[in-house]
């Protein structure tokens, strides 16, 4: 192995939402003097403004530290790091299979929860050395001894190779980072071999086009080299190479084993598919590198401007979103209500959160989300079969064999104390509990096969009332059950609006509809006319409430005299309402 090759060490950081990921980045960052006192923010890896303030890391980004270890080596530490959340699981696998370690953050004070055990799986998966790390020593609730208990039993690891730290103050963060030299393995790899290079990810600038960040498995890249980027079949030649500096460094090539990123004058993000294999065009690597697959979104919801005159704005605000985030997909809708807008896919709900607050702030658009939902497989008496996500295209109930809707398998780590509660709401939202583990004394960890549209709607923020925040929470999509779909309609003052119908299960629709009609009596203004609002599901009114008349009181100037006088302007009153 050449000597260049084994100072590299390439690793990613994972754990649960907020156990301190970008953090730790930042102290790395500091340690490796990458970035003066005076220039240094907090999450300094976080570029987005959205990330900065919600505290949490939506885009994986990776960064090259230059670390003096203690014996007189400089490293060239290549750190990933990887988003928490659910929805972003599929960029997290690509970034631990472009690592051959990965540094386990666990909160000293919540200990293992739900997805600090998924993603741990997929690091086994792939074969990663794993460094626990117990983060947040700092607080006075810290209980290490308990963690430890928890990484032996739960997570099946050394607890004495565990490293105390804080990311706040700094404490513990040299320790790690020398165990990272010392555990983690140098890459395998051959710059003589045919070029194989994986994406992990990728993002869009606005002078140079795509800037795709690869690691490289097996060969050396150049620029002015031919690539090929192996699923899509299509053809580049590299104008740049370099490393990720903070700022991106060129280098002018890059070899096995090196993570870095190229620019190759591609004009459109959607040519680039996170997971797919590059190889050179003259010497092509036998087969792709496994584990590619394409992200599908799971919920599906229409945006339209409040402003009709703005929908060429919202047209190009979402194209240019469209550049950096290659996960959105989007086609043109149209409502009788709203006028025209996008039918956009997410990958979740908080992606759907995420494209909301950017298209508001970055371009200054006023928008409306009509409900989220999922997608459908609809089998008809005639016909194929087909998929659909919106209420708008429900067929004719009789001409349906069946309806089929996504599950997940849901994952859930709580305190004993809290077990009632959360099997009581987990049996609400139509759950089939699959399985159930006692971690220790105080932790279960339940499973449940659940349907993905009754986790849209509220389920996690109940979840985190049930269980007073302590309940952690953790999905996969797995296939389509059989369902009772109905499409229900709401009708104000008798006429339907099409961008507030919703597909829903038969047996919610009752308490679904009125809940919407509740809110929709507080949000519409009074007329001077009574104003019915209708849930209802083909011809069968579920649920009504009606909007009051504003009344002007037309007697209050009649004081004294016979009473006929007031009856007299009441009449007067009722035929002009009549006319109204």
């Amino acid at each position: 192995m050449s000597q260049k090759r084994e100072r590299i060490r390439n690793f990613c950081i994972i754990a649960h939402i907020d156990h301190g990921k970008s953090t730790l980045a930042d102290r790395f960052l500091q340690r490796a003097k990458m970035v003066s006192d005076r220039d240094f923010h907090n999450q300094m890896l976080d570029s987005m403004d959205i990330e900065q303030e919600r505290g949490i890391t939506i885009k994986s980004q990776a960064v090259t530290i230059d670390y003096e270890a203690n014996n007189g080596i400089i490293y060239h530490l290549n750190l990933i790091d990887t988003p928490g959340h659910v929805d972003f699981s599929y960029e997290v696998s690509r970034a631990i299979s472009s690592c051959e370690g990965a540094v386990l953050l666990i909160d000293a004070s919540q200990g293992v929860e739900a997805q600090t055990l998924s993603n741990m799986y997929l690091a086994v998966e792939h074969n990663l050395e794993i460094i626990p790390g117990v983060n947040k020593m700092d607080l006075p609730s810290a209980d290490i001894e308990r963690v430890k208990e928890q990484v032996e039993k739960d997570l099946g690891l050394d607890p004495d190779l565990i490293f105390p730290l804080s990311a706040k103050t700094g404490q513990g963060v040299d320790e790690l980072l020398e165990g990272i030299v010392e555990w983690i393995p140098p890459p395998l790899g051959e710059n003589n071999n045919p070029l194989s290079a994986l994406i992990f990810d990728s993002h869009y600038d606005a002078y140079r086009g795509v800037v795709v960040h690869i690691r490289i498995f097996e060969g050396q890249i150049k620029e002015g080299d031919n690539l090929r980027f192996m699923y899509s079949n299509s053809e580049y030649k590299v104008e740049e190479a370099g490393q990720f500096r903070l700022k991106l460094h060129r280098t002018g090539n890059l070899e096995a084993g090196e993570v870095g990123y190229i620019i190759a004058g591609i004009k459109n993000i959607s040519d680039i598919r996170v997971g797919d294999t590059i190889t050179q065009v003259n010497n092509p690597a036998k087969e792709p590198l496994p584990g590619f697959r394409d992200v599908k979104p799971v919920v599906f919801s229409s945006i339209y401007p409040v402003d009709t005159n703005q929908y060429e704005e919202l047209h190009t605000a979402i194209e240019k979103l469209k550049l950096n985030d290659a996960s959105l997909v989007y086609e043109k809708d149209a409502s009788a209500a709203l006028g025209f807008g996008f039918r956009c896919g997410f990958l979740g709900l908080l992606h759907l959160e995420v494209v909301q607050e950017r298209i508001e702030r970055e371009f200054g658009l006023n928008i409306v989300l009509t409900s989220p939902s999922v997608r459908y497989r609809v089998t008809p008496s005639r016909g194929d079969v087909y998929f659909l996500d919106n209420p708008l295209n429900y067929p004719d109930p009789g001409s349906i064999n069946s309806v089929e809707e996504p599950y997940i398998q849901a994952t859930i780590i709580t305190p004993s104390d809290y077990l009632g509660n959360i099997m009581n709401l987990c049996t609400i939202k139509r759950g089939i509990q699959t399985d159930l583990v006692y971690l220790d004394e105080t932790r279960i960890e339940i499973k449940y096969d659940m349907p993905l549209a009754e986790v849209l709607f509220d389920f996690y923020d109940k979840l985190k009332s049930v269980s007073r925040g302590y309940a952690s929470f953790d999905y996969e999509v797995r296939d389509m059950k059989q369902t009772d779909l109905v499409k229900m309609d709401i009708l104000v003052n008798g006429e339907s609006v099409d961008a507030l119908s919703q597909l829903v299960f038969r047996d919610n629709a009752q308490q679904r509809g009125r809940s919407i009609v509740k809110k929709l009596k507080k949000e519409i203004p009074r007329q001077q006319f009574k104003i019915p609002l209708q849930a209802a599901i083909g011809g069968t009114v579920v649920a009504r409430e009606t909007i009051s008349a504003l009344r002007k009181d037309v007697t209050a100037k009649c004081y004294g005299g016979d009473i006929t006088r007031k009856k007299k302007l009441l009449e007067k009153q009722k035929e002009g309402l009549k006319r109204m």
